[in-house]
């Protein structure tokens, strides 16, 4: 199916994009692998669970009906339950490989002239003693239970990690009857003021999410990270403590919280792999882009999380400013970035807050001293930290390395999971992995791709 450009993502960022290219006469198809456009920030309800107020669960409603509406009315083609796994260049442009369904076995095809990245990222969780029990969670995953499906992962719940996503899913899970016992934040208060002025603008609706915790007596404990969580079949438990200075535990200050779910995060990362099968230059783990959201492959933009975590405002920034540039390069004309200034704008603030944001919420520095030989640390492959620790014995000296020799990140999820956790045991920065295929692909698939070009 022939279009001018395909847009891989319908988080804020590519309904953004897709909306403003749309309204200039662009033909947009619009693929995610959902089964409604929203993503993870404006993730609905099924229709048949009938939901009385789903805008209750939500941030921001009227930024998600505008978004909706606009969809609705326009011309932009939406796929959902396609699953993208690559991106190639043909001799038309470039063509979008997706798998269709819940089983994603079934191939699809979308040609298009150019492409927008809005692939979004995925959350890091840094492991511990006990985080394979079952009732252990995703910050990000109890979220998307209660969005999506009107669940809670438990009756008694502990949120913790580190980073700004815990408040809004201490306080969605709390309103919806958890009887949350603590959110535990491994950041201190006491950096907050070296970014008070940048932040300045985040303080009312961080206020409003500690008001709705006080109102629900949710305690808050700073500068506290998890050391264990208890359980033999699943959770029953986790065990928090003090962090110095320094990141190390503070001895004696451990204290037992009963509880059947922890939903626990430590930040987000980019997905990249699509990008970094094109050949995209990478800024660290993100997508480099210019001013107009551009990458330096010719017809290939990338716009929201990909290429730079820093939430919703900044995603739907970035995606007008893609796709108001794709508009006028698809019709040969240089854009005029007046015709966007307001979007840069908030381009420019959200950055700053992400930025501090990021310097704020930095995991505890020394948290592998706390991970014990026996704690599984690749769970696809059941690779422990002993015998990541005793890779490095061996003279690994980085992740690859590591996974030769453990086979860390060679399972299912290819390292998106384990990566973080295995870069720090190893003492190193995680690093992207050049991966062939965005998702495991069925040999069939690609047994009959290659016939396909072997007969034209």
């Amino acid at each position: 199916m022939p279009t001018d450009l395909a847009v891989i993502g319908a988080g804020p960022a590519g309904l953004a994009a897709s909306l403003a290219a749309c309204a200039r006469g662009v033909r947009v198809t619009l693929i995610d692998a959902a089964p409604e456009p929203g993503g993870q920030f404006h993730r609905q309800p099924a229709a048949g669970l009938r939901a009385a107020r789903p805008e209750a669960l939500h941030h921001r409603w009227r930024t998600w009906t505008r978004l909706r509406d606009g969809l609705a009315a326009g011309s932009v083609r939406l796929l959902t339950e396609h699953h993208v796994w690559g991106v190639e260049r043909t001799s038309g442009g470039l063509t979008v490989h997706a798998l269709l369904g819940p089983d994603q076995e079934q191939p699809a095809e979308v040609h298009a002239r150019a492409v927008l990245l809005a692939t979004g990222g995925h959350e890091t969780v840094l492991p511990f003693p006990g985080w394979t029990l079952p009732g252990v969670v995703t910050a990000g995953g109890a979220q998307a239970m209660l969005k999506g499906g009107l669940v809670t992962p438990g009756r008694t719940a502990v949120v913790a990690g580190t980073g700004p996503l815990l408040l809004p899913v201490a306080a969605g899970l709390a309103a919806a009857g958890v009887t949350v016992a603590a959110l535990v934040e491994s950041a201190g208060p006491e950096r907050l003021p070296r970014h008070a002025v940048t932040l300045a603008g985040k303080f009312p609706e961080a206020a409003g999410y500690a008001a709705r915790l006080l109102r629900h007596r949710v305690p808050f404990l700073a500068r506290r990270t998890v050391v264990r969580a208890h359980g033999d079949e699943r959770l029953t438990g986790v065990t928090v403590a003090a962090l110095d200075a320094h990141g190390g535990v503070r001895p004696g200050t451990e204290r037992l919280l009963p509880c059947d779910t922890l939903a626990v995060g430590h930040g987000m990362l980019p997905h990249t792999d699509l990008a970094e099968a094109l050949g995209c230059r990478l800024d660290g783990l993100t997508v480099a882009v210019d001013e107009e959201q551009r990458t330096d492959v010719p017809g290939v933009w990338a716009a929201g999380e990909a290429t730079g975590v820093g939430g919703a405002g900044l995603a739907l920034a970035e995606g007008h400013i893609a796709g108001r540039s794709v508009a006028a390069r698809l019709r040969g004309t240089a854009p005029d970035p007046r015709q966007w200034a307001p979007a840069a704008r908030v381009r420019a603030r959200a950055r700053r807050h992400a930025a501090a944001l990021g310097s704020v919420y930095a995991p505890p520095a020394r948290w592998t001293d706390r991970v014990t030989d026996d704690t599984v640390v690749c769970r696809c492959e059941e690779v422990t930290a002993g015998a990541v620790r005793e890779a490095l014995a061996l003279g690994a000296g980085d992740a690859r390395t590591v996974k030769l020799l453990t086979r860390a990140g060679m399972g299912w999820c290819q390292g998106r999971m384990c990566g973080p956790a295995v870069a720090g045991l190893a003492g190193c920065e995680p690093t992207p992995s050049r991966r062939p295929f965005a998702r495991p692909v069925p040999l069939g698939v690609l047994a009959g791709q290659h016939s396909e070009e072997g007969h034209s």
